[in-house]
């Protein structure tokens, strides 16, 4: 078995995934940090090109494909949820 261009691309988005979720759990990053949210859309981004990349036909790895998805829109969601938070932070006076 060769690898492809695309198997490096989505071996990349695994560890970015993986590596995201062990800073995590080791309290290196917080759930809610842009960095975590990042590494995540890129890791599915990632994962979806490879998914693309290979000549098996998307119908039949319709559930990683579907899985990426969801991911990156969680991704964005909190992405959007945390930037607001900081917008709303930055507008409130500092407390006396």
């Amino acid at each position: 078995m060769t690898l492809q261009w695309f198997d490096f691309v989505g071996l990349a988005g695994i560890g970015f995934v993986l590596l995201a979720y062990l800073l995590l759990q080791a309290g290196k990053l917080q759930g809610s940090s842009i960095g975590y949210q990042l590494a995540n859309l890129f890791g599915s981004a990632f994962i979806l090109v490879s998914i693309f990349g290979s000549p098996v036909p998307v119908r039949e790895v319709l559930t990683p494909f579907l899985m990426q998805i969801a991911w990156i829109a969680i991704s964005l969601y909190g992405l959007w949820r945390g930037l607001v938070a900081r917008a709303a932070a930055l507008r409130k006076p500092p407390a006396r």
